[in-house]
């Protein structure tokens, strides 16, 4: 029985044909002349009713000539929709001579203009008219009594002219009705609902019906012409809401509810009324957050007074309409829970009324009130604050962000703004004025609250490094204790109660930890006092005095417990006292962390929120934020990702204990109690305090491994983890073509139990017929994914027809597998025959044994007899039936050997290969002849040597077959196979014959078998089983997009490097058997391509759209996000078959493309899929004609369903001044192919404030629709067969995942540029190990996977009222997708990955390129660092998911920087033991008394071999999904070709970015360009990206560049790309704050120590350590100043002294050396002394140099500014030169540039390239 859902969706789907009927109206075409009643063209009319249409406009002329003008238009439109190139058959005179008639039409009107907006209504109303005028409901009810009296007898004429006029009229009304159903398609849906049309969409309508005990509307408001009133015109007349914001939001609601109605399977009482389930369910979802908030703040919700179903959906459409015109305040959730409070209860006010009145916050005479009174107030001060941050160099604390503004909301304290809004208090002041306010008008505090707005709201992003303890305390408390108790028990011996008391001091450092950790909460507030409620920060103060307190006093205790000699603990009071207050307070402790983390004792307390004791309780041990609370997980979750970190903390401590620490407690007494007689300098330090700095050398790096290594550890667990559950997924088990060939024949049972719906056949049916049901089914979409790969270019035409799978299943009663699965198998399985000596069972088991060689032998059997009888009559029919029904009773008797000759099977194989080859083509008179000749070569073979000789006599015996033999008429009338079916099958069989190479690499295209791998194995993977079409999820993709590639034009492909290197000659060799199949698909050689090019004489369309495919560009995500909709329509057509529909081969041919003309697949379709590109200055291309926008309409144009959102700035003269005004507005192509804009909404200003990409996501998300979204980048793509398991996906949505339900399901990503080049490549199998193996591990069994990747799908309903999907606030939120996850997580949402379906993703592929990204992530990881979200997950969740969570986010980048430190540490550690003497002293001093263990102490390098476990993860990736051979060959591969130098560099990029966003800030969006790197990089722009970050800490043409961007001085407008010095500008841009100066002081002294330690060992210094040797080397490095300062003064300072400068500077230069050389001669300075002293300054220099640009303002003031700046040149010509030096040496090698090509690009490409140059004289692009 069929369900109340299932029939009404039925009725939804024939709605929705309304939405896609038409596109538009095309008038712009040429003017011919034809008359109407000329013969519409045969292919027009088998696609449409076009001559039913002009005849109606014939019909209707005489009534009214505006509506025959009306259907001859749409005529018109609807043949060019059906063929607008005019390519069928007298199409194009037919459009000539319309066109004619409609412009003779409009002529008649005499010049009166057309406003055809009124067509829609003029034809709804002759509609009617017409209907009345013919009386067609008396003359229906008049023909039903007549027939049911029978009275047709006596009055049969007058009947039949009845009938026969009502027939006419009726088609004339079902003509009108037809067309004005198109017509109002192309408005919104809620204006088609008033045509009387769309009775199936009644039930989502009438939930919004405007019911009369509703408030009357007065009768001046505008109604609608299309449609009757509904509760949205009664919330756009009171609040003041935009027309097409309502508009957007009812289509938005309708779909809604829709789509939930369509998923319920409840029985409907009427079929015009929703379910009250499916508003509940929607409401719910809707309001969630909003009712939260209301319990958070304690205040009453809407929901608590009496709300029937009617205010459900005032709630539901007031809260969209609210959300839908707030532009940026989306981004404040609670804000907009707090204007939509105020509003409903200006509403439930109205509602009592008789009459509908306008809210306080609407004015009646102003357009956009609610736009005007409530969102410009909030807008106006994101706008202010966001102006403080001055571009991004501002302090985050001098500013109020995105997050400070909603999070005034948390709190009681925000309605003091009242309502409408209170504009004078301080929360709407401008920045500059709050403190003012504070100051002067303390009266009003008490009113308004003053003192406590005007700052941060309860967190400050304070830019320093203690966040990184104050956010995860917790984390560093417990490493800090495990160390020192490890190190504690290392050096206690034994255990007497001295040692223990040792042991028991962990308990100190444990309360002074915590009172740091106040310590912070206090001083990282600061800023946000004035703002926070009294609660929080009462909580801040009490818990420091607590643990201050605490500390002071346990400290005391523990102190004089130390200071008892008592060995018993019974003597010693303090002692005892010291434990009994410690064991209460961890008793304490344990008892509430016992409570918060039992499942039933957490349920008590969460339902005892309403109990004092349990809120102060929470209140004290916890800080309460309205996010973050119930961050909890199930036990079993719980259990599993404890057990997985116990694996790595055990192995961690294990190493650090047994191989770090326990080792150094030796050396570190016995260095303890050494004596060092004499330091090799002047010490300070070292002298009576037992060697602490050696200590310090021998003891810092192996504490900064110690907490470090846990992410080492963490990575090989993860890899360990992560590979067990990919096996357990079943990933990589289909890994080769070979494994593929062998589990075919699974695929169809797989594909229809995992991808279509269960559809349960007959128990009746056979297991052999179910099995040819299912390779029916799966045949249609195994076409569609090889025609969709030959369209893509992946195979050739060959290719394809080898992987086609034949769907003609009630031909021949067997699975027809494909070719390339059967190829050659016949002339093996005859070789098999032919050699065979034993039974038949014996042979036909050796035939078995072979894969598919059954298959392939019986299919050419039943095919041969099939084309044989079909093909001959008569008796050769005959014939032929008893020969194969000898053969077949042979078979079964066991006796085939015995009555064929089976040697001679090649014969008759020959024989049927050349048969096949003639009927393939059309039939002629010379190959019937030749086909006659075939057959009775055939007839011979058989007779007379394939038969027995029994077999031969019964033939002979037949009177009538001899006879016709001898006649020559036995094959004279043959039946030729037809074009279709029979031709088809013909072909199959003279492929299968007729092939004898093995298909076993087939397909040849790498990325074809990669993808086919991928999907096939896919089909064993655990998923949700889909539902049908019309009950799936909607869902949208959304597209942000800027400025990047739409398509490559001409000039870009063409246009040649330095090199001669072109972007198309570089598509061409890296993808050469992509490039040859396009050439085969457009039927062109290359060199007829190049000569049409040359010539310009082709269209270069199809060679953009190839080479765009290929690059990251957004034609190629636009293409791969539509084959959603393109898998939806297939996915539709499935499930509308039924089995008889497949046996009787329905199904055969089917595909897409057909499918597409299906109205009701296509309306489902777009129903269920949505795609919007925001385009953000689309408006901005098209007015400056940028070629891109071009494009952009060319893709609206190529996808119907596609849209395009941009943000369109119009300037309005207002009272004299300019004004810019912003509009979000939504377009898509009409059917002449122009922008038609759907949605127009008005913004209150610019809405790029904060970061561009949320902004622009945010200000078109409102044009979406459904349940799910899923986030794209304009770098992605998608593949046809991903696509289809879409709605499989989205049912995880429902399913069990833990404690709450997913609302981000993460998605596989497939890295598609590894293939560019090496380093593409590296990056490639890095990025895909974290998307893959590292994402698995942190959904299960860790539970802290964030939202990392764009493919990620998105719950929309829960994200859209909690904010978005990114966040937006400048510079903090740099990196803004990830915060969606922090969101997510925060507002306890789940994350989860799913490893069954991928997204292609593009990353950067040059040196360049991936470093900038990697800066960009770098620096985007420093502000997480800084963010309150990062430090609210850091607290709120338990220890556990907070190890996870810091490892693999923040805490990645924190232990990259301590690996570099790490080295510093070491190194710096080591020059100290070198230069001080004391590590020759320590050497002796080992050796001397055999000291093993100091000697190994002191060569403690061995530790950092430890970082090679961190490429497990990509080692076990590899062997996962590739096996384990090849996973070792490309381990090889990629050290060969130096990933570890690669991956070095990129450690060095991270940690140098990181560091400094932490110390001065300075990130920023980075553009990568994504594009392919084709061209020489200089040397300049090298050294301007790579110098600070990897040159200071760590070939003619491009010295000549270099030269001259260094020495250019450049000015106001120079930009850093031409003059060093504005380079260098740049680079100290981020140094702006007194506390970056201090810091970079600091750490600038550093450098000082190398010239300290040097002097000392020079011999000049004769051995002396006192300070007058370092004295003495600061007046030469003085001296050395001095000079350079004669060399460099400024020549225009010094024009009159020219002549006295150049003599100065000669002597001073004839001193220098002369005064050198004498040294040398005559003192104990010697040469090495000389350069030695030189390697000594340099350091210092830099470090002066560092210092002076810290202090740059003062430097200024003194006026040696420019001397600095000097110097700072000379130091970057050094290093360049240093870094020259190699590069130019190396360049004399020709080998060289070889290894680069090689090492750098991908090897056809190397190639190619290196052959061109040969062939072309270096010019690989010239024409030889």
């Amino acid at each position: 029985m069929t369900t109340r859902a299932e029939s009404n969706w039925e009725r939804l789907v024939s709605a929705a044909l309304l939405r896609e009927e038409l596109r538009g109206s095309s008038h712009d075409q040429e003017s011919f002349e034809l008359d109407t009643t000329s013969a519409v063209p045969p292919s027009l009319v088998q696609e449409s009713n076009i001559e039913a249409i002009l005849q109606a406009a014939d019909v209707v002329q005489a009534d009214d000539p505006n509506v025959s003008r009306i259907l001859c238009e749409y005529a018109y439109s609807l043949a060019q929709n059906l063929d607008p190139n005019s390519e069928g058959r007298g199409v194009l005179q037919f459009k000539t001579g319309l066109k004619s008639v409609i412009k003779q039409k409009l002529s008649k009107k005499e010049g009166d203009k057309i406003d055809r907006s009124l067509d829609i209504a003029l034809l709804q109303d002759f509609y009617a008219y017409y209907r009345e005028k013919h009386r067609i409901d008396d003359l229906e009810e008049q023909m039903k009594q007549w027939k049911e009296s029978r009275e047709l007898s006596s009055e049969s004429t007058d009947f039949e002219l009845r009938m026969e006029k009502l027939r006419r009229v009726l088609s004339t009304l079902r003509v009108l009705k037809d067309v004005l159903e198109a017509l109002t398609a192309s408005a919104s849906l809620e204006k088609a609902a008033a045509t009387g049309i769309p009775e199936k969409v009644k039930a989502a309508l009438s939930a919004l019906k405007f019911s009369a005990d509703l408030p009357q509307l007065p009768e001046d408001f505008p109604k609608s012409r299309y449609r009757p009133l509904d509760l949205f015109d009664l919330l756009h007349f009171i609040f003041g809401f935009q027309v097409d914001n309502v508009s957007n939001q009812r289509e938005h609601l309708l779909l809604l509810l829709a789509n939930t109605q369509a998923r319920l399977n409840v029985l409907q009482d009427t079929e015009t009324q929703l379910d009250e389930a499916t508003i509940n369910r929607l409401s719910e979802r809707i309001l969630q957050n909003y009712s939260r908030w209301c319990a958070y703040l304690r205040i009453p919700s809407v929901f608590s007074r009496a709300i029937t179903r009617q205010r459900k959906m005032l709630l539901m459409a007031l809260f969209l309409l609210i959300w839908g015109e707030s532009a940026n305040l989306r981004f404040l959730p609670e804000c907009l829970c707090y204007i939509f409070h105020h509003m409903v209860d200006d509403l439930y006010n109205i509602l009592l009324g008789q009459v509908a009145q306008r809210a306080k916050t609407c004015s009646e005479h102003v357009e956009c009130s609610f736009l005007q009174n409530v969102v410009t107030p909030i807008y106006g001060v994101i706008t202010a604050e966001a102006a403080k941050n001055k571009n991004g160099k501002a302090s985050h604390a001098a500013w109020r962000n995105y997050d400070d503004l909603n999070e005034f909301f948390w709190s009681k304290s925000c309605f003091q703004l009242h309502w409408p809004w209170r504009t004078d208090a301080p929360f709407f002041l401008p920045p500059s004025t709050k403190r003012r306010l504070a100051k002067s008008d303390a009266s009003q505090s008490h009113l308004i609250g003053n003192r406590r707005y005007g700052g941060k709201t309860l967190f400050v992003e304070h830019r320093t490094f203690f966040h990184m303890f104050h956010s995860f305390h917790r984390l560093w408390l417990f490493f800090l204790l495990m160390l020192q108790g490890l190190t504690t028990i290392a050096f206690c011996r034994d255990l007497h109660l001295g040692n223990i008391k040792k042991v028991l001091s962990v308990a100190p450092t444990f309360l002074l930890l915590n009172f740091l950790q106040s310590l912070l909460d206090v001083m990282l507030m600061f800023g946000a006092y004035s703002s926070t409620p009294w609660n929080f920060i009462a909580r801040v103060f009490i818990r420091l005095f607590w643990f201050g307190s605490f500390t002071g006093v346990l400290t005391f205790l523990y102190v004089k417990a130390l200071q008892e000699h008592s060995q018993s603990i019974s003597n010693s009071p303090f002692l005892k006292l010291y434990i009994l207050i410690l064991g209460i307070y961890v008793a304490l402790q344990l008892f509430v962390s016992l409570l918060r983390h039992i499942p039933p004792f957490r349920r008590l307390i969460e339902n005892a929120e309403d109990w004092r004791l349990v809120r102060w309780l929470k209140w004290a041990y916890e800080e309460h934020y309205y996010v973050g609370r119930g961050l909890y997980e199930s036990s079993l979750d719980y259990l599993r990702y404890l057990l997985f970190w116990l694996l790595v903390l055990g192995a961690k401590f294990s190493f650090s204990y047994l191989l770090m620490i326990k080792p150094l407690v030796e050396p570190t007494r016995t260095i303890i109690h050494l004596k060092i007689p004499r330091y090799s300098w002047h010490d300070f330090f070292s002298k009576n305090n037992h060697n602490a700095l050696t200590l310090v050398s021998l003891w810092a790096p192996v504490v900064m491994i110690y907490f470090l290594d846990a992410q080492v550890w963490y990575t090989v667990a993860s890899a360990l983890v992560g590979g067990l559950s990919g096996a357990r997924a079943r990933l990589g088990e289909i890994r080769s073509l070979s494994m593929l060939r062998k589990r075919f024949r699974s695929f169809p049972k797989a594909f229809v139990t995992t991808l279509l719906v269960k559809t349960p056949l007959p128990r009746t049916v056979p297991p052999a017929s179910k099995d040819t049901v299912d390779a029916a089914k799966f045949a249609p979409f195994w076409n569609e994914l090889i025609s969709n790969l030959r369209e893509e270019d992946f195979i050739s035409n060959r290719e394809r027809d080898l992987l086609f799978m034949p769907t003609d299943i009630g031909k021949v009663d067997l699975v027809q597998w494909p070719l390339f699965l059967l190829a050659s198998k016949i002339y093996l399985a005859i070789d098999i025959a032919v050699e065979h000596e034993g039974s038949q069972n014996e042979m036909w088991e050796r035939i078995l044994k072979e894969d598919y060689m059954s298959c392939a032998v019986a299919e050419i059997y039943y095919s041969i007899e099939s084309i044989l009888k079909a093909l001959v009559n008569d008796e050769a029919r005959a014939w032929l039936r008893s020969i194969f029904i000898d053969i077949t009773k042979s078979i079964e008797e066991d006796s085939f050997i015995v009555h064929f000759n089976l040697k001679k099977l090649f014969s008759i194989l020959t024989s049927m290969t050349t048969l096949t080859g003639l009927l393939i083509h059309d039939e002629t008179p010379e190959r019937s002849k030749s086909v006659v000749k075939v057959l009775d070569d055939l007839y011979e073979v058989i007779m007379q040597d394939f038969l027995s000789s029994d077999l031969r006599e019964k033939f002979e015996s037949w009177a009538v077959l001899q006879n016709a033999k001898y006649q020559g008429r036995l094959f004279r009338h043959l039946s030729w196979p037809q074009e279709g079916e029979e031709r088809d099958r013909v072909k199959r069989l003279h492929y299968l014959i007729s092939i004898r190479e093995s298909a076993a690499n087939i397909p040849r295209n790498l990325e074809a078998r990669r993808r086919l791998e991928f999907f096939t194995n896919s089909l064993f993977m655990k998923m949700p089983n889909p539902p049908l079409v019309r009950k799936m999820l909607s869902f949208s993709v959304f597209t942000p997009y800027y400025s990047e590639d739409v398509l490559y034009s001409k000039e870009q492909l063409r246009d040649e490097n330095e090199d001669g290197i072109t972007i198309l000659f570089y598509l061409q060799k890296i993808f050469p058997d992509e490039w040859k199949n396009f050439l085969e698909r457009i039927s062109l050689t290359e060199a007829e391509l190049e000569r049409q090019l040359q010539q310009k004489s082709i269209d270069l369309l199809e060679l953009r759209l190839w080479a765009s495919y290929r690059g990251q560009t957004l034609a190629r995500t636009v293409r791969g996000m539509m084959y959603y909709r393109k898998a939806l329509l297939l996915q539709s057509f499935l499930d509308r078959t039924d089995r008889g529909d497949l046996e009787e081969g329905y199904i055969r041919g089917s595909s897409v493309q057909g499918n597409q003309r299906s109205k009701g697949d296509r309306a489902l379709a777009d129903l269920k899929f949505t795609y919007v590109v925001t385009c953000q200055i689309y408006g901005q291309q098209k007015q400056k004609r940028d070629p891109r926008a071009a494009d952009i309409n060319f893709l609206l144009q190529k996808n119907e369903a596609l849209r395009v959102a941009y943000i369109d700035i119009v300037e309005r003269l207002k009272e004299g001044k300019l004004y810019k005004e912003f509009y979000s507005k939504l377009i898509k192509a009409d059917a002449s192919g122009n922008d038609q804009e759907i949605y127009t909404i008005k913004l209150p200003g610019d809405p790029k404030i904060g970061e561009g990409k949320p902004e622009n996501q945010n200000h078109a998300i409102i044009f979406t629709r459904g349940d799910a979204l899923q986030t794209i980048d304009m770098n992605q793509d998608n593949y046809f067969e991903e696509a289809f398991k879409m709605r499989n996906l989205l049912e995880e949505f429902g399913e069990n995942h833990g404690l709450r339900p997913p609302t981000v399901l993460g998605v596989r990503e497939n890295v598609f540029t590894g293939s560019v080049s090496s380093l593409a490549w590296f990056m490639s199998n890095q990025e895909t190990s974290f998307v893959t193996l590292g994402q698995r591990v942190l959904a299960h069994p860790l539970k802290i996977r964030m939202h990392y990747g764009h493919p990620d799908v998105f719950d929309r309903i829960f994200h859209l009222t909690r904010g978005g999907i990114s966040k937006a606030s400048r510079v903090i939120n740099i990196s803004e997708d990830i915060y969606a996850g922090f969101n997510s997580t925060l507002r306890q949402g789940n994350v989860t990955h799913h490893e069954y379906i991928q997204v292609g993703k593009g990353r950067d592929v040059g040196l360049n390129q991936i470093a900038l990204f990697e800066a960009k992530v770098s620096s985007g990881n420093g502000e997480q660092m800084l963010s309150r979200d990062v430090y609210r997950l850091g607290q709120r969740l338990d220890f556990i998911r907070m190890l996870s969570f810091f490892y693999t986010s923040v805490g990645y980048y924190i232990c990259t920087m301590m690996t570099v430190l790490t080295v510093y540490v070491f190194l710096y550690g080591r020059a100290y033991l070198a230069l001080s003497g004391v590590e020759a002293i320590l050497i002796d001093k080992a050796k001397l008394q055999r000291n093993s263990a100091l000697l190994a102490a002191i060569n403690t390098q061995f530790l950092f071999q430890i970082g090679i476990f961190t490429a497990v993860p990509m080692i076990m990736g590899f062997m996962l999904e590739q096996g384990v051979l090849k996973a070792i060959a490309n381990f090889i591969i990629m050290q060969l070709q130096l990933a570890s130098v690669f991956f070095t560099f990129s450690l060095g990029t991270k940690t140098h970015y990181f560091g400094r966003t932490l110390l001065h800030g300075g990130a920023k969006y980075r553009a990568t360009g994504r594009g392919f790197v084709v061209r020489h990089i200089s040397f300049a722009e090298n050294y301007r990206l790579y110098s600070r970050s990897h040159f200071v800490k760590g070939m003619v043409e491009d010295f000549d560049d270099w030269t001259n961007w260094l020495l250019y001085k450049g000015g106001v407008s120079v930009k850093s790309e031409e003059s060093w010095e504005a380079w260098w500008d740049e680079e100290q841009e981020h140094i702006h704050s007194l506390r970056g100066r201090l810091l970079e002081t600091i750490l600038s002294v550093r450098f000082f120590i190398f010239q300290y330690g040097i002097v000392y060992h020079l011999k000049a210094a004769g051995g002396h350590t006192s300070l007058t040797v370092y004295g003495i080397s600061w007046l030469a490095f003085l001296g050395v100043i001095f000079v350079f300062k004669i060399f460099t003064m400024d020549q225009k300072a010094t024009t009159n002294i020219q002549l006295f400068l150049r003599l100065l500077q000669g002597l001073a230069f004839m001193f220098i050396v002369g005064g050198l050389i004498a040294a040398v001669a005559a003192t104990s300075l010697t040469t090495g002394d000389v350069f030695a002293s030189v390697l000594a300054l340099i350091p210092t220099g830099w470090g002066l140099l560092s210092i002076a640009i810290a202090w740059r303002p003062m430097i200024e003031f003194i006026g040696l500014w420019k001397s600095v700046r000097a110097m700072a040149r000379l130091y970057d010509a050094a290093m360049g030169m240093i870094v020259f030096a190699p590069l130019a040496f190396l360049s004399w090698f020709p080998f060289v540039s070889t290894f680069q090509t090689r090492l750098v690009f991908n090897q056809a490409f190397s190639r190619g390239l290196e052959i061109s140059l040969i062939l072309a004289g270096n010019r690989p692009n010239t024409s030889t």
